[in-house]
């Protein structure tokens, strides 16, 4: 049986926390950065400009950015190790799926602007 030395396991479990610590902070900015893009793309169909679907799917786009950032943060305050480690798994996927998601939206906003609706 392998033992791991002390200052290793507290070293991945510093590197584990860090990981949960960004999940959360940049999670919660793309909360402020959908909410802020919804206003401006209510703005643009205002004006008449575009019409589009986009503003509906950043905000399911939010609601994915926050449940990543209550699940890391979920993470971050559990004290057993197996527990944090499955959430901050679960918030890393949604994080990717929700920027995933982003960029396909700005590729739908990018159309929408760009292609004249008659």
């Amino acid at each position: 049986m392998k033992t791991v030395p002390r200052e290793d396991a507290n070293q991945k479990n510093h590197f584990e926390q860090d990981i949960c610590i960004h999940i959360f902070t940049v999670s919660s900015a793309m909360v402020g950065v959908c909410l802020t893009v919804i206003g401006l793309v209510r703005v643009v169909v205002t004006l008449g400009k575009a019409d589009t679907l986009a503003d509906d799917c950043l905000a399911m786009d939010a609601l994915l950015f926050l449940t990543s950032c209550l699940l890391s943060y979920w993470a971050l305050r559990s004290r057993g190790l197996r527990r944090m480690h499955r959430l901050e798994r679960i918030a890393d996927g949604i994080f990717i799926f929700a920027m995933i998601g982003m960029v396909a939206i700005c590729a739908l906003i990018t159309y929408s602007i760009a292609i004249p609706s008659y």
